[in-house]
């Protein structure tokens, strides 16, 4: 299983732009590659999907035990050449002081050589020291190698490679020089996500011949080639145990909205659902569906179109008002609210949810999050799936949601984090379910299988007349 970690020094090292070059550059050379990233992000796995052809996976500590992260990465990882692990933030960075949770941690973890992305900008004898003491710190880890990234010409590149191989047994794999062709446009959540960067494969395609010429391919493949065997045992992936599907869940997927794990959406058919994709932007009404998952994304950037498709938001309307089942995740709950203000201008989103949301400059809630289940939800966890009655998930949202009535239900308690008002989140309101936690389902959360209990459980109940309602 020939498989390799890309971190950096720190956070904005370009290493997201080399991982895609090299998940690409690498396709193009026939081979499978299978991305994963570490931590909470949709927005650069939706690039490594599109630049690889298969799914990007998260990997994380802090939702997820060590031997399911085993597992899980043995499971998507069958099949591929090579599995290309993208770290985040720097390569000793995280939560705890003892980097138990760090991208160091995770390369111990899956065995995975490191490659080091270095920004080189300004640098030429202090990229040893620098280097030398990345090694230091772990002797455990295996730092096999070094792309140096924004160099100035030539010359800078000469002098860096000079002092490497002089002070360090380090090996240079790449030397990418700066061009401003190969920028990724950034907003405040991160990189734009490619189902709305205009010319996204372009994009991808342009940073592959970059990358494919200034970095040498085979040695990348041959750093991977040296992982060591991984003991874990594959579990069995959702689509081979699904059920027959029973059931018809409608899910967002536009420029608005696509904030979704792939593994939630596997989990969703293994529980016996038909996904059907549906745009908020441009279809006028629903598609035939027992109940709607809406993940989050940017409704702010597109809240006029949103706002100008009466159609759709009216069908959708009439839709929770007849008893549909619907999840929402942070930007389905904007979609969800009265009203979106964002920069002085103010539109009309979908009316269900009782609150007006409104944009900040700064963020409202950011990062892990614990959530205690009230009981008051719509399909609450049991015991087996959340331990002492806590569920972890991730928020990330620049808005707020004001003006709820004082008799709001609220399906969680907040523990750590934000939620909607400091100390709840997940509105219910009829058989909806709203939140801006981002939830995943893990072995300490399946959430999925509940849900799709409750569509079924309402559309029994109902006599099967929840779609013929509206």
């Amino acid at each position: 299983m020939n498989r390799l970690l890309v971190s950096a020094a720190h956070k904005s090292s370009g290493k997201t732009t080399i991982t895609i070059g090299l998940c690409a550059a690498l396709r193009g050379h026939s081979l499978t590659v299978q991305p994963f990233k570490k931590g909470p992000d949709y927005i650069d796995p939706m690039w490594l999907t599109q630049a690889s052809g298969r799914p990007c996976n998260n990997l994380d500590f802090y939702l997820m035990q060590p031997d399911e992260i085993r597992s899980s990465f043995a499971r998507y990882a069958r099949g591929a050449d090579i599995s290309i692990v993208e770290g985040n933030k720097g390569l000793y960075d995280g939560l705890d002081l003892d980097g138990s949770n760090s991208n160091a941690a995770l390369a111990k973890l899956l065995g995975l050589p490191v490659i080091l992305v270095i920004d080189a900008r300004g640098m030429t004898r202090g990229i040893a020291p620098l280097l030398l003491g990345y090694q230091a710190f772990d002797r455990e880890l295996n730092i096999a190698g070094v792309i140096l990234n924004q160099l100035g010409g030539a010359r800078h590149e000469s002098k860096l490679r000079a002092v490497i191989e002089h002070y360090t047994d380090i090996p240079v794999l790449g030397a990418v020089h700066h061009d401003a062709s190969m920028s990724m446009v950034e907003r405040h959540l991160g990189l734009v996500p490619s189902n709305e960067a205009s010319g996204a494969q372009a994009k991808i395609d342009a940073i592959a011949r970059q990358v494919a010429a200034q970095v040498d391919l085979d040695r990348v493949a041959a750093v991977a080639a040296t992982a060591s065997p991984i003991e874990a045992a594959p579990g069995q992936p959702a689509a081979a145990t699904a059920l027959q599907p029973d059931l018809r869940i409608g899910y967002a997927r536009d420029a608005a909205f696509g904030f979704y794990y792939p593994g939630d959406l596997d989990a969703l058919r293994a529980a016996g659902a038909e996904l059907v994709a549906f745009d908020t932007l441009h279809d006028s009404r629903l598609p035939d569906v027992d109940g709607i998952f809406i993940g989050g994304g940017f409704p702010e950037v597109h809240m006029q179109a949103l706002e100008a498709n009466v159609a759709m938001r009216q069908d959708l309307r009439r839709a929770i008002d007849s008893g549909m089942p619907v999840y929402a995740e942070c930007g389905g709950l904007m979609y969800l609210s009265r009203s979106l203000s964002w920069h002085e201008r103010r539109c009309e989103m979908v009316g269900a949810i009782p609150g007006d949301t409104v944009m900040h400059e700064r963020p409202q809630g950011r990062g892990y999050i614990r959530l205690r289940d009230t009981g008051l939800g719509l399909w609450p966890a049991r015991a087996k799936d959340a331990a002492s009655g806590e569920i972890r998930a991730h928020e990330f949202h620049y808005s707020s949601l004001e003006n709820l009535p004082p008799d709001t239900r609220f399906a969680y308690e907040v523990l750590r984090g934000a939620g909607i008002d400091g100390r709840h989140d997940g509105i219910v309101h009829k058989n909806v379910l709203a939140c801006y936690a981002h939830m995943r389902d893990l072995e300490s959360n399946h959430w999925t299988a509940r849900f799709v209990g409750f569509i079924r459980d309402k559309r029994q109940h109902g006599g099967g007349k929840l779609r013929a309602a509206i």
